[in-house]
């Protein structure tokens, strides 16, 4: 009768019902399925008990950071700065989007945030310099992946809830992941720039603008390293943190920079209930579906499945991957989550694979599925704003994509790469 239930699901999907619906639905096909009325009535309390987690509040948190700071115009600051330290270099514009993604990342943990405020603000102005719409929209959606892997990470946040890891390993684990990708996107650039003669935004590096540019930008910088020491030296938890850079982003905003008004704050606050909410709703209808699944052991029986074909980690890890990618190319990141977090995660324990390993490998790949053609999430996000058709921006983001899966699989089978930080400091 399983069968049922994946067709549900399947035909929810395609037709366009939002995604917390889907899952909410599927869940409750399956319950009808199991056929156990006893179950009905706790599938409400499952949604709350979901949702009921101190680690979670941290979304709202980092969601109003990242309202606050782009209603500031904080986001402009950074820009600048990037662009005084390496618009001297062919393609200068496009490495500066690259450098933004990483700090907005540092600061919102979110991808389709990065990529929305991004491509709003540096996709015009690499066009006006003559880069191609198709080139200037797959970095940015491509360079917003950065955003679920720099600390700090929403995506980090749900992982560690769902899979009980610690939360602070998962954020210093993924600094050197997210370094990577930037440095690979630079490697990429630094190519096409040399075949296409990308222009510079400026003949060389003036060292009183930049030190101009980084006196502004301060405010936006401080935000990140208050929040990551604030957690190596446990003086704040990671949703402490999210508070804290609430706080300094309202005080970069509307004391410093003077773009935030006290006008824009009801729209900032509702803003940030609809993101908060929708991603909220996402986890309760997952846990649903999430707890049908365990009742009628599919984890288990996934699990016996993979681990009777064999029980090499190396092996598992590719299999894992190979789903993931499949998974997150039709699914929104924070659904697979909810639903394939607590199937994987136990298989990765069985075969001894270090549970924060897993979990940078699961949401890197998890992340990079959304700039994978033909349905990657990002895409259509970027191509929404941008206007870009999504078979020409499809075709352009395969470089950035080839080089992302690259990085995850050198953290996939060279996992000191990612731990050494989190076994240093923590």
């Amino acid at each position: 009768m399983l069968i049922v239930v994946v067709a549900v699901f399947a035909i929810l999907l395609i037709i366009g019902l939002p995604i917390a619906f889907v899952l909410g639905a599927t869940g409750l096909t399956h319950l009808l399925v199991l056929g156990d009325t006893s179950f009905y009535p706790v599938a409400i309390q499952r949604m709350f008990s979901g949702i009921n987690s101190f680690s979670l509040m941290a979304i709202p948190f980092f969601v109003l950071a990242g309202e606050l700071m782009n209603r500031g115009r904080v986001t402009d600051k950074l820009v600048d700065l990037a662009r005084e330290c390496i618009g001297h270099k062919r393609g200068g514009l496009a490495y500066t989007a690259v450098l933004v993604a990483v700090f907005l990342s540092a600061i919102l943990g979110s991808a389709n945030a990065v990529c929305a405020i991004l491509c709003s603000v540096l996709v015009p102005e690499m066009v006006k310099d003559k880069y191609s719409p198709a080139f200037s929209t797959s970095l940015i959606a491509s360079s917003a992946i950065i955003g679920p892997i720099i600390p700090p990470s929403v995506t980090f946040i749900l992982y560690a809830v769902l899979a009980g890891t610690s939360v602070n390993a998962l954020f210093m684990g993924g600094i050197v992941p997210g370094i990577l990708l930037g440095i690979g996107y630079m490697a990429v650039i630094y190519f096409i720039a040399k075949k296409e003669n990308f222009p510079k935004y400026k003949e060389k590096m003036e060292l009183s603008k930049v030190i101009k540019a980084l006196i502004y930008a301060a405010p936006a910088l401080i935000i990140p390293l208050v929040i990551v020491g604030g957690i190596l030296t446990g003086v704040f938890t990671p949703t402490e943190s999210g508070a804290i850079a609430c706080f300094v982003a309202f005080i970069a905003g509307m004391f410093i920079y003077k773009s935030l008004k006290w006008s824009d704050l009801p729209k900032v606050l509702l803003d940030t209930g609809i993101l908060t909410s929708s991603i909220m709703l996402i986890i309760a209808m997952g846990n649903v579906l999430g707890w049908t699944l365990a009742i009628d052991q599919i984890p288990k029986l996934l699990s016996d499945a993979i681990l009777s074909i064999t029980d090499n980690p190396a092996v598992v890890m590719i299999l894992i991957l190979f789903a993931l990618l499949f998974i997150g190319m039709f699914m929104e990141a924070f659904a697979s989550m909810v639903i394939f977090v607590p199937v994987f995660a136990p298989i990765a324990l069985a075969v001894g694979i270090n549970d924060v390993h897993f979990g940078l490998v699961f949401s890197l790949m998890i992340s990079v599925a959304l700039i994978t053609p033909p349905v990657g999430m990002c895409l259509f996000v970027s191509s929404n704003i941008t206007g870009v058709p999504l078979g020409s921006l499809s075709k352009s983001i395969i470089p950035f994509v080839v080089v992302s899966f690259i990085v995850v699989l050198l953290i996939a089978f060279v996992p000191q790469i990612v731990l050494f930080l989190p076994n240093l400091l923590l």
